[in-house]
């Protein structure tokens, strides 16, 4: 019997927790709750935007000699403006979807992998069912209905697979897209001024074939790093500019890599939005850290350059902590720098992203604005924990990553993950067990952990930094965006976060864990319960 079958037969009340136990669990109140999927349009929604999205092996010419066999999302526009739906140009990566707030959305999965997948909804405030929980993962031949709306302020999102154990493999081959829900800004750049940037980092063998961790448990501890560069699923990219102001929504679409983002021509990086949506007024900084799952809109201007004028968007050298030593350091680093995917190369070493060459082109000139959009801040005052923040300890215990001691379970839901409805509450995660651990070793593997819930955005009110080791504050401290609303956070070793949400609107499991997804295939994952 299939997942689809099992969802179902318990759906028509049929007894078979004995089979598949997992799929049967217990609400906070005692009472069995049965997990129904949705496998049929619905007859009373009305979507304003109906897509097709199909997963399949495909092949596609990205060097000379022979293809490269990769994962995609085939799209079909059913209804909407065709605008709703663009496809990157030669890319194997999912569609750019674009639609606007209010909208009702229909989206047809068709899964046919060889594996079970289902489509996570990165960033977006939707019922848990729709969210892309690893409990609604289907088989090959099987589809799945995703009807939501869009409730999200207008901002750059995106979408990706969320199976249980193989998330990381499903991305990596090329299961990714943006979904942008647009504000008609007219004081922004916008057409072919606003421009998708998806980073990934790949390994190509000599048959041009993607390389993942063929079953490296120690590169798996550490996260996929690959030793080439692809932006928006084109290796060494090049694009021309004109003598223009550009908007470039960035995405950091990798398994594991942090960027460090600066431009080699000494301007900063002026900063307009984050996972969220636009900030309330442009932040400029030297650099910009973005961590898996993270996105960050850019605002760059072309207009002063010379024809012919190529600049570099770079990574910058950082130490991120990574540590086999109770002193951690470069030392640590070169350490678990041995568990590396063969070929790859570690975080925090410098390359060059993506350039940008200045063509003859006058272009479209504009002025940066001073004011953005309105966020207000959620007082602190008005958590429910606001006097004991619910604490959530990020480490490893016997060479697996855990979450206050704990890995994942599909319906596993302890205490301290429930939440109330329409409550809001203060989290804080520590990146290092507090003697939590089981003796020595436990505190010698610490890593980076770029955070993420599921199913809302937050606001980060405190970053503590007094834990970390100087050295490698120093290499990061000015990258950090921890204004506007965000739904992922970088947590380095020895670093403490609180973030503050409401959780509104919607009851059931989602899901938070850490995005180095090879972390979160290995179990770094739990659920969190919104109850009445």
């Amino acid at each position: 019997m299939n997942r689809k079958e099992f969802l179902q037969n318990s759906a028509k009340g049929v007894a078979l927790t004995t089979l598949l136990p997992s799929l049967a669990f217990c609400t906070s109140n005692g009472q069995q709750k049965t997990i129904q999927g949705n496998y049929q349009v619905s007859d009373n929604f009305k979507a304003d935007v109906d897509i097709e999205l199909t997963a399949s092996q495909s092949e596609l010419q990205l060097f000379s000699g022979n293809q490269t066999r990769v994962y995609s999302y085939q799209p079909k526009l059913l209804k909407g403006e065709k605008s709703s739906l663009e496809k990157l140009p030669g890319s194997y990566l999912g569609p750019v979807i674009r639609v606007q707030k209010g909208q009702k959305i229909r989206v047809r999965f068709n899964n046919q992998l060889s594996r079970e997948s289902v489509i996570h909804w990165h960033g977006l405030h939707i019922p848990p069912e729709m969210d892309g929980h690893p409990m609604y993962a289907i088989e090959n031949g099987e589809q799945y209905i995703y009807e939501f709306e869009v409730n999200n302020q207008p901002g750059t999102y995106w979408f990706h697979p969320h199976p249980d154990k193989i998330t990381g493999p499903q991305v990596y081959q090329g299961l990714a897209g943006l979904f942008i829900v647009e504000d008609n800004n007219s004081d922004l750049p916008s057409g072919e001024y606003d421009v998708p940037l998806i980073l990934q980092d790949r390994i190509f063998d000599d048959n041009n074939q993607l390389v993942y961790l063929q079953n490296n448990r120690m590169g798996q501890m550490q996260g996929f790093l690959g030793n080439r560069i692809l932006m928006n699923g084109n290796p060494d990219t090049t694009f021309n500019v004109s003598k223009s102001t550009y908007r470039f929504r960035v995405l950091n679409g990798s398994n594991s890599r942090i960027y460090k983002m600066a431009w080699d021509d000494g301007e900063e990086v002026t900063v307009i939005g984050t996972d969220g949506g636009l900030l309330e007024k442009p932040v400029k900084k030297p650099y910009l850290m973005l961590a898996p799952g993270q996105r960050a809109e850019i605002w760059k201007d072309f207009a002063g350059q010379n024809t012919g004028t190529e600049i570099q968007l770079q990574s910058l050298a950082f130490n991120d902590g990574t540590s086999m030593g109770m002193g951690g350091g470069m030392m640590g680093r070169g350490m678990m720098g041995g568990m590396t995917q063969p070929g790859g190369v570690e975080n925090g070493i410098a390359f060059d992203v993506a350039a940008f060459k200045v063509t003859e082109n006058t272009g479209k000139k504009m002025e940066l604005p001073s004011t953005l959009s309105t966020i207000t801040p959620i007082n602190p005052a008005d958590a429910v924990n606001s006097a004991n923040p619910r604490q959530f300890y990020f480490y490893n215990q016997r060479m697996q990553w855990v979450i206050n001691g704990e890995t994942f379970g599909m319906t596993e839901v302890a205490e301290w993950e429930k939440v109330k409805l329409n409550t809001t509450e203060i989290w804080e995660f520590i990146n290092g067990d507090d003697g939590r651990g089981m003796g020595m070793m436990q505190d010698m593997m610490r890593m980076p952990h770029p955070v993420h819930l599921h199913g809302l955005q937050f606001q980060i009110i405190d970053r503590d930094v007094s834990g970390m080791e100087r050295t490698v504050w120093e290499t990061v401290k000015d990258g950090f965006m921890d204004e506007g609303w965000q739904d992922t956070f970088l947590l380095l070793p020895g670093m403490k976060v609180k973030i503050i949400m409401r959780f509104k609107d919607f009851t059931g499991l989602y899901v938070y864990h850490c995005h180095n997804l090879e972390h979160e295939d290995m179990g770094m994952m739990r659920n969190y319960e919104v109850i009445d």
